[in-house]
């Protein structure tokens, strides 16, 4: 299955995805440094910087057909760590996002964002109306990484869209993966907990390498704190296949 990546960021979800089996055919992502990390890990995919312009990009060649498109748009019109202004924010992307699936026309489209955004009804909304008007039905839920082992809550909102009225036997609505986990899961750990000075904290860690210029280390911890953790993208792209498989 064909995917088209969105807001790639550094590519933990298109690394779960293709660990699910899928073959992702091009990638749009606007921060230069995660596009270097895009690019030594996907040397071979299309790369496009903006995702605004990213129709007349993709519309300039043939390309391959593609099943799904996938990302996560600017979480900060809505987290709770931001101004919270939503729709009003220009950052909300969801128009960005959607202009590619119409030109595209994907059997799927998988959305990432901040669980805070199941708080804003408008903005909500606004992306299952429009989804319905393209033809297609939602299911979604709330993930976290500690699910699947991971040291750390990262809690996200995924929405898969599928075309309407082709629920499959595999059943979307049905979330059966992964089981529910407490809001303070002891897997998550000490990471519950914020650290002051998240650069210095890393350098005594020895996660990062000593010498590495202060904007490169800022721009490293900036990707890995929007990344989406691949063994959640991993899941939900094997559950999308076996949907398209059953349906």
């Amino acid at each position: 299955m064909n995917y088209l990546s969105l807001f790639s960021g550094i590519g933990g979800l298109d690394l779960g995805l293709d660990r699910a089996g899928m073959t992702c055919v091009g990638q749009v992502e606007l921060d230069p440094y995660c596009r270097t990390v895009l690019d030594r890990h996907w040397p071979e995919v299309p790369k496009h910087d903006d995702v605004r312009t990213a129709v007349d990009w993709w519309t300039a060649r043939p390309r391959p057909a593609v099943r799904l498109v996938a990302g996560g748009f600017p979480c900060q019109p809505f987290s709770t760590a931001g101004l919270r202004r939503g729709t009003g924010d220009p950052r909300w992307g969801w128009p960005w996002f959607r202009a590619v699936v119409r030109a595209v026309r994907p059997d799927y489209v998988l959305v990432e964002n901040v669980a805070a955004l199941l708080d804003d009804a408008d903005a909500f909304g606004w992306m299952l109306g429009d989804l319905a008007e393209d033809g297609f039905d939602a299911d979604w839920t709330v993930l976290s990484a500690c699910a699947v082992g991971a040291p750390h809550m990262r809690e996200r909102l995924f929405l898969v869209a599928h075309p309407y009225g082709l629920d499959g036997t595999q059943g979307l609505g049905s979330w059966q993966w992964p089981p529910a986990v407490p809001p303070r899961d002891v897997r998550a750990g000490a990471w519950l907990h914020p650290v002051d000075g998240l650069m210095e904290a890393e350098r005594r860690s020895g996660r990062v390498v000593d010498g590495v210029p202060d904007e490169l280390e800022s721009a490293r911890v900036k990707g890995l704190g929007n990344a989406v953790a691949p063994a959640v993208g991993e899941q939900i792209g094997r559950l999308i296949t076996a949907h398209a498989i059953a349906a």
